[in-house]
């Protein structure tokens, strides 16, 4: 058994690791702010809220932060700002929690936890525009919006904890997200997810320009089974991973399997919204062999499957997400 802290564990990917951990029989505290614009949601852990510990504080919170930290084996930092376009709107907010609240998080490590392993949730937008079909973890970084350069200014401050400190850690790359438990208030985080509510409530899907964009698709569970495997191995840290399934679809084919799946709406077309074509990378789908290879991992839900659950879950669960 293992003592484990998840930091904004009460979103999709936070709650997900956390009812694994606790099946699997592990100790598991959740920090969580519950800032409004996010996917912080309480019905997320139901399943095990008489088995967690909830702590509602901020990781940019130095007190909060040295306090949960202690004694842990195990940290999975996710709480962050999210929304890689309204970085652009708020730089400083965005500079404050994913940068900032890393560095609090690293700092208290090295003062009161030095032996403890965390586990870093980046991005794709990392990358940036890519010049090579399929991105392995050896490409240049050049990332078009504020969010990526302070996620990626977050991998580098763990980098550097652990060569110059020893603080051992995990980064992972994630694609792009999805499945049970996402927030679908808005389409800002999990892009399919807010396809899927839409119809549900017999809407369009509407898409920015021709949708041709191919993206990397990962279920949540495959997601939470790589990094629960990497926090629990031992033997593996220091290291930077792609998470992703490891094959890409054009946006409008995902989009219109929604419609296909659920069986109403249709896939309609506009044109992109002042400043947010600058920040489009462009199609991406990442090599994963590296993950593979490390941690005998493969994802385990392709596409149809991934969507088809998805939808069930929120046909049952509906009014805790709307």
């Amino acid at each position: 058994m293992k003592k484990i802290l998840i930091t904004g564990g009460l979103g999709m990917i936070g709650s997900t690791v956390a009812i694994k951990l606790v099946d699997e029989g592990h100790d598991v505290t959740i920090l969580d702010a519950q800032l409004p614009r996010y996917g912080s949601n309480n019905f997320n852990i139901e399943p095990i809220k008489n088995d967690i510990k909830l702590i509602k504080a901020d990781i940019r919170d130095t007190d909060a932060v040295e306090s949960a930290i202690l004694n842990k084996d195990i940290i999975f930092n996710f709480a962050a700002q999210v929304d890689h376009n309204y970085s652009s709107v708020d730089p400083i907010l965005d500079l404050d929690i994913n940068c900032k609240g890393h560095l609090t998080i690293l700092e208290s490590c090295k003062k009161y936890n030095n032996k403890v392993k965390i586990i870093y949730s980046g991005t794709r937008m990392q990358y940036g525009k890519t010049s090579s079909e399929i991105v392995s973890e050896d490409h240049n970084m050049n990332p078009l919006s504020i969010y990526g350069i302070n996620k990626l200014t977050a991998e580098k401050y763990y980098n550097l904890y652990y060569q110059q400190y020893g603080i051992k850690n995990i980064c992972f790359r994630i694609t792009n997200p999805y499945g049970p438990r996402a927030q679908v208030k808005n389409p800002t985080y999990c892009i399919l997810n807010w396809f899927i509510r839409q119809v549900m409530e017999n809407k369009n899907i509407t898409i920015f320009g021709d949708g041709s964009q191919k993206r990397d698709y990962i279920f949540i569970d495959d997601l939470a089974e790589a990094m629960v495997a990497a926090a629990l191995n031992e033997n593996i840290y220091g290291k930077n991973y792609n998470l992703g399934f490891g094959s890409s679809i054009k946006l409008v084919k995902a989009a219109q399997l929604i419609v296909d799946t659920y069986g109403q709406g249709d896939v309609i077309f506009v044109d992109w919204p002042k400043n947010w074509k600058n920040i489009e990378s462009g199609s991406f789908e990442v090599n994963v062999d590296k993950i593979k290879n490390d941690l005998d991992w493969f994802p385990r839900f392709n596409i149809n499957d991934g969507i088809l659950q998805t939808i069930e879950y929120y046909k049952k669960y509906h009014q805790h997400y709307w």
